[in-house]
């Protein structure tokens, strides 16, 4: 019995070594996530810790009653790529810089710094322009869906807008199936860490911010910037000559939620790098790279 309980152990060290090797791999597969930069990089260096000074905005948190029915139910769909397991496991990992942190402060004031500088082209681009664009699941179900076709065309904006307008969902079936997969599993994603850890958003904390919206769903992460990251990062797996240029359109989308005043820089920082441990997650999955390759054929 002995020597079965020691070959057991045995087998199973050998299957966990196995399976870390394989997560490595796997993970080697995706283009490794470039450092942060630009503000990012210094505010993130500041204390994240709560700070005794201001610990009555620890209290504050998303206010409940400002809870969106339509977003809540995105947190129980069932993923294309990823186990839920792994959801949960990503949930978990995700932290935001306490309300009365150092950071936090610094953030408040960068944001009090690009409502006084923005210009009326800058408010514009961020609220006419950046703002609607993102693809949602449930537009595609029907065809005769009011924003069924705008839909698509966002599912490949990062495409048309690097390059060209012929980049587009019925020109690149297999990219356009590969894209809904991940955006599908990016919604759940979303709402699942925001209603899991509910931070309020920024002018929640700061009187002074005049958002140019409001919006009715907690603010960690930015669903935007998770949106425009995993879909840059999908595309540069397609095409990496260009992966420059597909991160400088996800970076314009996480900035125009700052512009608006309605996501804190480590909102957009964490999404960026989510986005990115989503993508080696779903690696790992037999379908996303069977679907992954076959997109990968029509780029060539």
């Amino acid at each position: 019995m002995k020597t079965i309980r020691n070959n057991t152990r045995v087998l199973l060290s050998s299957i966990t070594f196995i399976l870390c090797c394989f997560y490595m791999i796997s993970a080697q597969e995706i283009h490794p996530l470039e450092a942060s930069e630009k503000h990012y990089e210094s505010l993130k260096k500041l204390n994240a810790n709560p700070n005794s000074d201001r610990a009555a905005l620890d209290k504050i948190s998303f206010p409940s009653e400002k809870f969106s029915s339509g977003s809540l139910i995105y947190t129980m769909i069932v993923p294309e790529y990823l186990s839920l397991s792994q959801v949960d496991e990503l949930k978990k990992s995700m932290h935001y810089p306490a309300n009365s942190s150092d950071q936090t402060k610094a953030e408040l004031a960068y944001l009090l710094e690009w409502q006084k500088k923005r210009t009326k082209a800058q408010e514009d681009r961020a609220f006419n322009v950046l703002a609607p664009i993102g693809y949602w699941p449930h537009a595609n179900i029907l065809e005769n869906h009011p924003r069924h076709k705008q839909n698509l065309e966002y599912l490949f904006y990062h495409g048309i807008t690097v390059m060209g307008d012929n980049i587009r969902a019925e020109n690149y079936p297999a990219t356009a199936k590969l894209l809904k997969g991940i955006t599908r599993d990016m919604r759940l994603m979303e709402f699942t860490v925001k209603y899991h850890l509910l931070r309020a958003r920024p002018y929640h904390l700061e009187p002074k911010l005049k958002p140019l919206a409001r919006i009715s769903s907690p603010s960690f992460a930015s669903g935007h910037t998770l949106w425009a990251y995993i879909q840059a990062f999908a595309w540069s797996e397609l095409i990496p000559e260009k992966r420059k240029e597909f991160l400088d359109v996800a970076y314009e989308v996480g900035e125009s939620r700052e512009i608006m005043g309605i996501h804190y820089p480590s909102d957009e920082e964490a999404a960026r790098v989510l986005a990115h441990k989503m993508l080696t997650a779903m690696y790992l999955n037999k379908k996303f790279r069977k679907d992954l390759e076959t997109a990968k054929q029509e780029w060539k």
